[in-house]
């Protein structure tokens, strides 16, 4: 039964998964570099077609492309959870495909891609992900659509990047005051599997995890009037947590509502028969809303 609940918050509160099971996961070494300096924006650079390693500042960066470019139209990038790769939501991308350029990616740390260096911070995985969209989309529009803990970083990085990020789409994302919302829900006199899955949480957002990445809270900034939809859990499976389950779920959904203040433009809806794989559970779901955003910031670049 420990296990069971430990598994089910842990995925829920920072989404690792490491082999059958969930468990815990698993400064900034990279932060003084420039992406710029070894990966030039080449929107005529032979599209990427399947799986390809591409060179980020020196690092060997995973990346899957699909579907065919299509002028003006934003490149849709999906962004895994922590403990994922760009595997887990392959079916969706091959869906997205059909009827738009698609693109995924495993940070370090995740996949096959390299390790890190050593610990990491928003600014240096978001520089990885400049690298990545320099190569997959030039200097072309992109919706960010991610889950958990890609979603987090989809949403810190947005408001630095409004040049090139026209939507978002965030799926259950890790929300921008995790940290504190889990040592307010969970008080440090907590015993038993509550104060287990305290202690290996924070662990896990002072960078014990496979990506080394520092998870600090942070105010929610705007990415300015681009369409956003995030999308949560209807499952209450954060209940699970024997006395302090309730209040993990009431702060997972108020973190979700605090993300609308990403842009005027945001809404949000909840996959009412899904837990914390939006994406897995009701794929249409996940589909439709990237779609909708893709649509509607394709709409918005005309009208400029």
């Amino acid at each position: 039964m420990l296990r069971k609940i430990k598994t089910s918050v842990v995925a829920a509160l920072c989404c690792t998964m490491l082999g059958a099971g969930v468990a815990g996961c698993d400064g900034d070494a990279v932060e003084n570099w420039d992406p710029l300096a070894f990966a030039t924006r080449t929107a005529d650079a032979t599209p990427i077609s399947g799986t390809a390693k591409i060179d980020v500042a020196g690092r060997s960066v995973n990346v899957s492309c699909s579907g065919a470019p299509e002028k003006g139209r934003p490149v849709i990038i999906l962004m895994h959870g922590a403990g994922d790769g760009l595997d887990k939501p392959a079916a969706v991308q091959k869906t997205l495909s059909r009827q738009n350029r698609v693109c995924s990616y495993d940070r370090l740390g995740a996949g096959a891609s390299d390790q890190p260096d050593g610990p990491q911070s928003f600014s240096s995985t978001g520089k990885i992900l400049t690298g990545v969209l320099d190569r997959v989309a030039g200097d072309g529009p992109v919706i960010l659509a991610g889950h958990s803990l890609g979603g987090l970083i989809a949403a810190r990085y947005a408001p630095d990047h409004q040049d090139r990020v026209k939507g978002l789409v965030l799926m259950d994302a890790t929300p921008p005051t995790m940290a504190g919302d889990i040592s307010k829900s969970i008080p440090e006199s907590a015993k038993g599997p509550a104060a287990e899955v305290r202690a290996q949480n924070l662990a896990i957002f002072q960078g014990d995890n496979p990506e080394k990445l520092v998870i600090t809270d942070g105010k929610v900034r705007s990415a300015g009037n681009i369409p956003v939809e995030v999308i949560q859990h209807g499952k209450p499976y954060l209940a699970a947590v024997p006395e302090y389950g309730p209040r993990l779920e009431q702060a997972w959904s108020a973190g979700q509502r605090k993300w609308l203040a990403l842009s005027r433009g945001s809404k949000l809806s909840t996959a009412t028969n899904s837990g914390h794989y939006i994406y897995v559970d009701q794929p249409d779901v996940a589909v439709q809303a990237i779609e909708r955003v893709t649509a509607r910031a394709a709409r918005q670049a005309q009208g400029e």
